[in-house]
Order: structure tokens, then C-alpha cells, then sequence
């Protein structure tokens, strides 16, 4: 199996339809400094313009054509004050128009825009996106989350999208999960709980996007459940600071922000408060 492409090395014969669930759970979180409320609310306008439902309707159709899934239906709303929501239900292999429900838009987005609401049938697969622009009036470091679950079933799989989801965002620290739920059956009728190998989901990230992240994997190979967590090595500070130049700061609060942003990350990858 080559590093980044989810690939069956031996075909398993089934029996029927492969009804194995493969489903990508992935969290990222962008951070960012911003002293005064102003600067805090400008931050929490530009990302919600920058990753309104729009674009990440987008992101997400991207993902269903780099997977090889087809788009039958998108849901999407924008919400005030902040955050936005995609839903996308797809399908394996492309379906006839006769077979597709008529409350299904095949991705015609002018379609969606004219609806007050909408109600899709799943096929096979489908794929969730959801924003949360957070920040507190006491603290000087505002975060970004995005949550992202791509869930397939057949023979197509969510990981070959992981190179351009991490591109996709500002990513400092990101949480996935993997899981292969339900079972198959052979020709012979002996039940497949997986259909592919799998050691860790890193080996499905480019060597060039690790580079940049200290990883740790949390693994339960006899549940094929598969966790890996991953921080950014080098914090740059031009690229935290909220419409301010970090040498127009003396080398003291340089250290000062860039250790805040430290431990606010570090804390979002351990997942509990350590200072």
C-alpha cells in the first residue's frame, strides 16, 4: 500500500454488497492572539466570511470527488452570530435519475438557495461539516474549530482525503478518528470485519505535512478503531497575530504571546487543562 492512497492490496470476493462503515472524524482547531476586543471581533468576522457555507460546501464536494463518491443532495445554513453547517449525502457509483428521490438536488446549489428547507435520502455515504469561531472576553487567545465526518461504505474510503483537508485550513492542532464498524461476508459466507490493511491513519498523510506536527496515535487494532493527534512544531508569530506586526512588540511580549499560544495548544492536544 503507497503512503497516502487507501488501496485494496487483495480483493476480497463478497458476497453481495461490502456493508462495511468506514467513517473519518476530523477536528481542527486554528489559534490565534487578539488583545483587544476589536481585534477579537474582527477575527471571529474574517473567519466567519472566510469559511461561510459557501466554501466549505466546496471543501466537502472536493472531498467527495478526490474519494470517488457522487453528490446527491446539500444542506446548508450559515448561523448568527457565527459558525456555519454543510450536510452532503452521497453515493458510490453515480445513479440513474429515475432511482434518485425527487427531495434529493443532485448538488444544485441555485436549487438548494430557492428551498426554506430540505429533505434528502441517503443512499450509501454521506459527509458533515461544522464551524465553531470561539473566544472569552478574559482571554487573549481566540480559536477556530472546525469538525469534519466523512462516513462511506463499499469500497470507497474517506482517508484518500486527508493531504487536502489539512491543506484546506489553518491547521495548529488536529484530532481524527477512524473507524471500520459492522461486517462483511465472503463467497463462502466467514464474516470481514475490515477490508483493508491498516497500521495508523499517518500512513495516509503526505511525509511533507507530518514534517510540520509532532503526532501521537491512540490505536485499538481488535476494534478497528484508529485515533491520531497532531500539534504544529513552529509557531511562526506573523501568522497569530490578528492584524498586528509582531516587531512593532518588544522581544518580551514576542516570548510572552508565543508562549500563550503554546500552551493553549498543547492543552486542545492533551484534551485537558495542564496550566
Amino acid at each position: 500500500m503507497r503512503r497516502g492512497v487507501y488501496a485494496v492490496s487483495e480483493k476480497i470476493k463478497l458476497y453481495g454488497f461490502n456493508n462495511l462503515t468506514k467513517t473519518l472524524s476530523f477536528n481542527i482547531y486554528d489559534v490565534c492572539y487578539a488583545k483587544t476586543e476589536r481585534e477579537k471581533e474582527d477575527y471571529i468576522k474574517y473567519i466567519d466570511e472566510q469559511y461561510n457555507s459557501e466554501r466549505l460546501t466546496k471543501i466537502l464536494c472536493d472531498v467527495t470527488e478526490i474519494i470517488g463518491a457522487h453528490v446527491l443532495n446539500i444542506s446548508r445554513q450559515d448561523y448568527e452570530p457565527q459558525g456555519a453547517s454543510v450536510n452532503i449525502l452521497i453515493t458510490e457509483e453515480a445513479l440513474p435519475v429515475a432511482n434518485i428521490d425527487p427531495s434529493c438536488n443532485k448538488g444544485e446549489l441555485s436549487y438548494v438557495d430557492l428551498r426554506d428547507s430540505i429533505v434528502g435520502h441517503l443512499d450509501k455515504s454521506h459527509l458533515t461539516v461544522h464551524t465553531y469561531p470561539e473566544f472569552h472576553p478574559n482571554n487573549d487567545i481566540i480559536s477556530f474549530r472546525v469538525d469534519i465526518d466523512v462516513s462511506t461504505c463499499g469500497m470507497i474510503s474517506p482517508l484518500n482525503a486527508l493531504d487536502y483537508l489539512i491543506n484546506s485550513f489553518d491547521s495548529d492542532v488536529i484530532t481524527m478518528d477512524y473507524r471500520v464498524r459492522g461486517f462483511t461476508r465472503d463467497v463462502d459466507g466467514r464474516k470481514c470485519y475490515i477490508d483493508h490493511e491498516m497500521k495508523t491513519i499517518q500512513d495516509f498523510i503526505d511525509d511533507n505535512i507530518l514534517k510540520r506536527y509532532d503526532a501521537m496515535d491512540v490505536n485499538m487494532y481488535q476494534s478497528n478503531i484508529f485515533h491520531t493527534k497532531m500539534m504544529v512544531k513552529d509557531i511562526k508569530l506573523n501568522n497569530y497575530l490578528f492584524n498586528s506586526d509582531p516587531y512593532e512588540l518588544s522581544p518580551d511580549e514576542r516570548r510572552d504571546i508565543r508562549d500563550r499560544l503554546t500552551k493553549e495548544m498543547i492543552e486542545i492536544y492533551c484534551g485537558v487543562n495542564v496550566y
